[in-house]
């Protein structure tokens, strides 16, 4: 009688299927448009450390609150004293504080795009359905919009408080139309400069140090230059060397076009041709850092 041969075991047979959840998703897809406004959302929140620690809402809310509280005492002197004008102009408001505005530039364009760098978290971004360009807007307009913030509330402060001190309200509100044109010109000036110069370096410390050269140093050096310009009654020379530095371009595109008094020796802005050359410089450096931004951000993670 023959043996009975062994049933051979198929390694198929010990193969399981487990069906742990898993599932396709069918739900809406929002896309770029709605990445870019998220980016854009958390980074404008972010300029203020709005959903970010306790230390990081400190510097930027002083800093707001030092750009509006001289408008408060402008306003509190002006009803006091039954003035019949305030005494700083909208347009030279921010001008005057431009120290302050370089301060929150610093702080915030590094904090905005150098920590990205520095985690290398870029990447991550680009590998959603978000592309270089989305990146470089939603940043480039949240640190925008920051600023106009800044420099727009003191603005309020100062229309809010001439109409109760019943100063004339045509005059006040195309003072005010105008001042709101010249810092949203200037945010978008300053948000441009603070993130080309944060971008090089993934170091927020020297992130900040850079941008604090390139706006308080070259308006240093230019005031300078225009005073002993100025000394040496070179009047048209104040003019040209206002263009080597942020906040002397504003002040040459309001004083020219916006009725402003300007800040240079002997206060006299630069005439029609050399303001039409401002308007210029002013809108080629936004754009070139614009441009500029978008190579960088080409090559990141690369």
């Amino acid at each position: 009688m023959a043996a009975e041969q062994p049933t051979a075991t198929v390694p198929g047979d010990q193969t399981r299927i487990h069906n742990i959840g898993y599932r396709s998703y069918d739900g809406p897809r929002l896309g770029r448009a709605y990445a870019r406004r998220s980016l854009y959302s958390q980074s404008l929140r972010g300029a203020y450390g709005l959903g970010r620690s306790a230390k990081s809402k400190v510097l930027p809310m002083l800093l707001f609150v030092v750009m509006c509280l001289p408008a408060g005492i402008m306003v509190a002197v002006a009803v006091a004293t039954k003035a019949n004008d305030l005494p700083v102009d909208y347009t030279r408001y921010a001008v005057v504080l431009q120290a302050v505005i370089s301060l929150y530039v610093a702080a915030q364009a590094p904090q905005s795009v150098s920590r990205d760098l520095r985690f290398k978290t870029v990447p991550l971004y680009f590998s959603r359905p978000i592309e270089t360009a989305d990146y470089v807007r939603a940043k480039y307009a949240s640190l925008a919009s920051a600023l106009f913030i800044l420099t727009a509330a003191p603005l309020l402060v100062l229309y809010v408080g001439a109409l109760l001190a019943k100063l004339d309200f045509a005059d006040q509100t195309k003072g005010f139309a105008q001042g709101l044109v010249s810092v949203a010109l200037l945010s978008l000036l300053f948000a441009g400069l603070g993130l080309i110069v944060a971008s090089v370096t993934p170091r927020r410390g020297f992130g900040i140090a850079a941008v604090i050269a390139v706006l308080t140093i070259t308006y240093g050096a230019v005031s300078t230059l225009q005073a002993i310009a100025d000394v040496q009654s070179s009047s048209g020379a104040v003019a040209w060397i206002g263009l080597f530095s942020p906040i002397t371009l504003i002040d040459g595109v309001q004083s020219t076009f916006l009725g402003a008094t300007s800040a240079f020796p002997g206060g006299e802005g630069p005439g029609n041709g050399v303001g039409a050359v401002y308007v210029l410089v002013t809108l080629g450096l936004i754009a070139g850092c614009y441009g500029l931004l978008l190579r960088r951000y080409k090559k990141v993670g690369l």
